[in-house]
């Protein structure tokens, strides 16, 4: 399975850089990641949803670690890319808190 689009929705916010969708073979869609700034830097978050106990499951997530780093390290290159794109435009520099 290949990844065919991913599109970055940037955010003005600390922590939440940008949403991401990812398709794959042309023919499937996940939206709902999120591009989040941590404490060792940015990561990926799978789409998820709020349980009763107040904790949050993965909607739809890679079953191994090599097909989560895959995913990650395009998406986050795409981010970037999305980003360097604004700032060129704008003539603006923007920061990671």
């Amino acid at each position: 399975m290949e990844i065919t689009e991913i599109r970055i929705s940037l955010r003005d916010d600390n922590k939440l850089k940008a949403f991401a969708s990812i398709t794959f073979d042309n023919s499937f869609v996940v939206r709902g990641l999120k591009i989040i700034e941590g404490e060792k830097g940015l990561f990926v978050a799978m789409p998820s949803r709020k349980r009763p106990d107040g904790t949050y499951q993965d909607i739809a997530h890679p079953i191994n670690n090599e097909t989560r780093d895959s995913m990650e390290k395009l998406i986050i290159s795409k981010y970037e890319e999305e980003k360097n794109k604004l700032e060129t435009e704008a003539g603006i520099e923007l920061t990671q808190e």
